[in-house]
């Protein structure tokens, strides 16, 4: 399986202040002028690229998580079937979601900020994401491990799954029962993932 390159992980010196700022404050306290100062750039010139704090979040967000996403995807030269490299992908990138510093930062802070996307609409994240899934399904269409299916909807399905996973899983997760940790969570979705796309 072959990963979409988006080149959102590329640095870029504002996203990186931005980075930097909502970590050490949050997005709510963070202004334009505080990731100009860090990023050694006017005002203006991020007033060119973004209107607000939030859009230049968007873009921050988006950069990271599908940088994650895209390193948490097998090799190319993976030889396994392909039902496995996606489940594998998959499984991996919700573990690597869940440790990354600016997730939890915007899930402790500014949890807000995250719910248009579950409940009104998708981001560029989400595309992005939909777009490695379907080429992924796709190719596991072909080489027969993946079943018959419309991709677009096994696609959306999956990252529906694994997005209530990685959003929502310290609501469920018991960590002084072991079968009730995160990665007792982890397998569950891991054998999920296996069934729904075994043909």
């Amino acid at each position: 399986m072959t990963p979409i390159r988006h080149n959102h992980s590329d640095a870029d010196p504002v996203l990186d202040a931005a980075r930097d700022c909502v970590l050490a404050v949050g997005v709510r306290r963070t202004t334009l002028t505080d990731i100009a100062r860090r990023a050694g750039v006017s005002r203006m010139t991020i007033y060119r690229r973004w209107p607000d704090v939030r859009s230049l979040v968007g873009d921050l967000m988006t950069r990271e998580w599908v940088a994650v996403a895209e390193d948490a995807m097998p090799p190319a030269d993976d030889t396994r079937p392909v039902r496995e490299r996606i489940v594998d992908g998959l499984v991996a990138g919700a573990a690597a979601f869940r440790a990354h510093p600016l997730f939890h930062k915007i899930l402790d802070v500014d949890p807000e900020l995250l719910l248009p996307y579950v409940l009104d609409r998708r981001g560029a994240s989400q595309e992005a994401l939909l777009a490695i899934l379907a080429a992924g399904l796709d190719e596991g269409h072909r080489d027969k491990s993946v079943r018959a299916g419309n991709t677009d909807l096994q696609a959306r399905s999956l990252l529906l799954v694994v997005q209530s996973f990685t959003l929502s899983l310290r609501t469920m997760t018991d960590e002084t029962d072991p079968e009730l940790s995160e990665a007792a969570f982890l397998d569950e979705l891991r054998t999920l993932l296996e069934r729904t796309l075994t043909p």
